[in-house]
């Protein structure tokens, strides 16, 4: 049975088992969960696992790059909560991990700071324990990096860390913006 897009979506019924092969060269197998009319919108459980608790994917295709489907049979509806399983633990630990490393990361943006304080900043990110302290950079927890961020604005810690912090940011090395070929902009630390 093959499709031009242009149909009534009665083909497209909730379980309905389907061999799709896309305009894509794509070709699966798969349940659909649902069919959205005015997007034209297939949503597949992909496979035809039987097990309930088996990791499944979902595919999102819009119906007109169907280039031919073959009914395989009808199933009962995927989405019945009597028979779906979710593993809450599974879920919540994502969403902790999800929202800590969302916390890290906002962490690591200076608030108040110039673009070129926070490229340095993220250069010294890659090699040694840093944090913001307001504007100043604390590195290893003890050499402070102060405005306007250069190597003679390094002060506190041991004279090893201290050191340590001036080859990385000044002793040698100098920030290179760096373009790439999609117009993004990031910075390196390279040798002089």
């Amino acid at each position: 049975m093959a499709t031009d897009g242009s149909n009534s979506g009665d083909e497209f019924a909730i379980g309905c088992l389907l061999s799709i092969k896309t305009t894509l060269g794509d070709e699966f197998q798969g349940q659909i969960i649902t069919y959205d009319r005015p997007s034209n919108i297939l949503v597949f459980q992909e496979g035809l696992k039987t097990d309930p608790q088996s990791r499944r994917d979902i595919r999102l295709i819009k119906a007109n790059y169907i280039k031919d489907f073959t009914f395989l049979g009808q199933s009962e509806d995927p989405l019945d909560l009597n028979k779906c399983y979710l593993d809450l633990d599974s879920l919540q630990s994502k969403e902790y991990a999800a929202v800590r490393q969302a916390e890290i990361d906002v962490e690591r943006i200076g608030v108040g700071v110039t673009a070129e304080a926070q490229s340095i900043f993220d250069a010294l990110s890659k090699t040694l324990p840093v944090r913001w302290d307001k504007t100043t950079i604390v590195v290893m927890n003890e050499v402070c990096v102060s405005s306007p961020y250069l190597a003679e604005s390094v002060s506190g810690g041991t004279p090893a860390a201290n050191e340590r912090v001036r080859k990385v940011k000044g002793g040698g090395c100098k920030l290179v913006e760096v373009v790439n070929e999609h117009g993004g902009r990031h910075y390196k630390v390279s040798s002089q």
